[in-house]
């Protein structure tokens, strides 16, 4: 089942997962906020396809993409129209309504996907929360709205000096039907209210609380008795009661107090984990990868053990750096992901590879397999061509922006076994014709870089003279042997198996970090191919 799809994932969800077939869907879609963010939606002048599009700033414009999308709710009927139509009437052909337009028809198929027992969790900021709850509410019925959970996050977004900072998130759970799989959340006690409650010691060691017996309700004859010389209405039957006196588990602190029952520390599930969420900071440290809106994977974890069991699966539509995927894979659970740039996939393989190295490499569905694909997909989109090309030998992208890459596409490091110091590939992309310049430039890159090899990928077949060229770069020395200094491989040679001349690789790109191991071990299938299921 464990599923990496790259493409637009209204398409994908349509064309690829059948009804009924999810256990948890959890999207962090695209905000409007000020960031710049991968995204799967239309160019300004709705001429390409949105899943062409891979980063725009993160703002929205009404344009056909957004109209058609609109169009096609509308038309639809049921609640989901009249709520997009009551939008438009309150909002105006503004960039909100587009948003929401382009949000309508994918929460509409996430539904379809879902199980019965199923559930959704939508993870959005404040700026449209509230226009997104009342969307979700059309979609799956405000009847199986289940929480607002307020994830409050360790520092604010910014230091406002007219508001008060934002520091947290708005995750809107939502379930299929009144019949939805939950799992109660429970984390660690507070220290201090460890020391204040549970204030007494058995003679083994085990902390306990003292906790009354008696029955809330007085008007109980069944349960009205004397015990240990005092008559009240209890919370159990007398021969419970006498059997917990017996066990050491109801207590009388003198003659004449009401006994009262002690729970143990070491018995208790733990803090009940509420629809505030204050305990889970930011990505930091060992576990940051770079990515601009990566979130927690102890978020996501506590989401999937809360609404899903082992086997079943999970759903990303906006899978971004993959952290559904690890957290489902750490929790033994399938996963589906859907991403829109190469980027992003590329990001989530090496996450994986580097989480799971004994595990199968993960087979992307819908990426390009032939040298006709790699063609379609460079003429559509270079960048999302340029990093595609540079996951086929297994680099990491050398910086996200467009136009800042200094002749620098992607990179791979390596080390020698004796050394600690570290070397690197430099690799150019070149989706167009091939030039002699082009092999002079990267040349130069290796140079200005201090770099060991220079690869140039090309669509492009390279003349005998510029192979000539980068021939006379002469070599580099490892203790695995002599690799050509400079190498021009086509994207042709490399989808027929043809590898780098190059040391083993420790794959740590300057844009994405290594992915720590993971403790759990995979159970990875390689997905099926495009089309077949």
């Amino acid at each position: 089942m464990n599923r990496l799809y790259y493409g637009d994932n209204l398409a994908v969800l349509r064309l690829h997962i059948p009804d009924s077939t999810v256990d948890l869907v959890y999207l962090d879609p695209p905000f409007k906020s000020d960031q710049d963010y991968n995204v799967l939606f239309t160019g300004r002048d709705g001429d390409l396809s949105p899943a062409q599009i891979h980063a725009f700033e993160d703002t929205w414009r009404w344009d056909q993409a957004a109209a058609a999308a609109f169009q096609e709710v509308v038309e639809a009927g049921g609640a989901p129209s009249e709520m997009m139509q009551a939008f438009r009437k309150f909002l105006g052909d503004n960039d909100m309504l587009a948003y929401l337009s382009m949000m309508a028809p994918r929460l509409i198929e996430l539904r379809r996907v879902l199980k019965a027992t199923g559930s959704i969790y939508l993870h959005c900021d404040t700026t449209a929360s509230h226009y997104l709850k009342l969307l979700m509410d059309s979609v799956f019925g405000p009847e199986n709205f289940r929480n607002e959970i307020s994830w409050r996050r360790s520092n604010p977004k910014s230091l406002a000096k007219r508001n008060f900072p934002n520091c947290r998130d708005v995750i809107l759970r939502y379930s299929r039907s009144e019949d939805w799989k939950f799992n109660p959340v429970f984390g660690d006690h507070d220290p201090e209210y460890v020391r204040k409650a549970y204030r007494y010691t058995d003679d083994d060691g085990r902390r306990y609380r003292l906790l009354p017996l008696l029955n809330p309700n007085d008007n109980r004859p069944n349960l009205t008795y004397e015990f240990l010389g005092v008559t009240r209405v209890w919370r159990w039957t007398r021969e419970r009661m006498e059997r917990a006196y017996e066990d050491g588990i109801v207590v009388q602190l003198k003659p004449g107090a009401v006994p009262q029952y002690k729970k143990y520390l070491d018995d208790s599930r733990g803090r009940t984990i509420t629809d505030d969420w204050d305990d889970i900071g930011q990505v930091a440290g060992n576990e940051a990868l770079g990515y601009p809106t990566q979130k927690p994977q102890a978020l996501l974890e506590r989401i999937i053990n809360a609404s899903t069991e082992p086997g079943d699966v999970v759903l990303d539509p906006f899978c971004g750096c993959g952290t559904t995927v690890a957290a489902a894979q750490a929790l033994d659970r399938d996963w589906i992901g859907i991403d829109i740039t190469h980027l992003a996939i590329s990001l989530i393989r090496n996450r994986l590879r580097d989480l799971y190295p004994e595990s199968p490499d993960v087979e992307v569905v819908g990426e390009p397999t032939t040298l006709e694909g790699a063609v379609e997909l460079a003429a559509e989109d270079p960048y999302q061509f340029q990093w595609w090309a540079l996951d086929l030998v297994g680099a990491r992208p050398a910086d996200q922006r467009k136009g800042a890459d200094k002749g620098v596409d992607g990179r791979i490091y390596f080390h020698d076994p004796d050394s600690a110091e570290t070397h690197q590939i430099v690799i150019s992309v070149k989706a167009g014709k091939l030039k002699a310049e082009h092999i002079r430039d990267l040349r130069g890159v290796v140079e200005r870089e201090e770099a060991e090899i220079g690869v140039l990928i090309s669509l492009d077949s390279p003349s005998k003279k510029m192979r000539a060229e980068a021939a006379s770069a002469g070599f580099y020395r490892s203790p695995w042997g002599d690799h050509p200094r400079m190498q021009l491989v086509t994207v042709e040679e490399l989808l027929g198996g043809q590898a780098l001349d190059a040391p083993p690789a420790r794959q740590v790109g300057r844009t994405f970090k290594r992915a720590r191991k993971g403790k759990h071990k995979s159970r990875l299938q390689v997905s099926l191919p495009f089309g077949e299921e």
